[in-house]
């Protein structure tokens, strides 16, 4: 995978806050701590990073239509000046990577025109970019977002 491709991807993974109405009951309150925000710099080439933002609403088993994200990228430095792209649509959670079979990984599919973008579940706080096939990067502590 290119590296120029593997930043437009990036890119693509930055995740908006949804606005959210005030909770009416407790199914709305249960329905926001649903509610996960990722965010994290990026490596560029031609800029000094990319910062990212993914929220993810909904939960690992909870029917697709319910499991959508927003996606939010910002390039720093960029020399011709991008608008920030943002994307938005639903998650999927897979079974396994290349190495390790009882990995989770989540896979984004903006609505759409956007690639398809997957995340390794680190743990809990973290979450990593990788590729279609479910490998890591060799530099995948700099493609690593952090819980907000």
């Amino acid at each position: 995978m290119q590296v120029r491709t593997l930043l437009a991807g990036s890119a693509m993974l930055a995740f908006l806050a949804g606005c959210a109405a005030p909770a009416v009951d407790d199914r709305a309150d249960v329905a926001m701590d649903d509610a996960v925000a990722y965010q994290g710099t990026l490596p560029c080439r031609n800029c000094a990073g990319i910062d990212l933002t993914v929220n993810l609403r909904g939960s690992e088993q909870a029917s697709l239509e319910e499991r959508t994200f927003d996606l939010r990228a910002s390039y720093r430095e960029h020399p011709q000046d991008p608008p920030d792209e943002e994307y938005a649509g639903n998650w999927e959670v897979l079974s396994g990577t290349a190495v390790d079979p009882d990995a989770t990984v989540y896979e984004l599919t903006p609505d759409g025109e956007g690639q398809i973008y997957y995340f390794l579940r680190i743990d809990d706080q973290t979450l990593e970019l990788i590729d279609p096939q479910r490998r890591r990067f060799q530099n995948n502590e700099a493609l690593q977002l952090q819980r907000m």
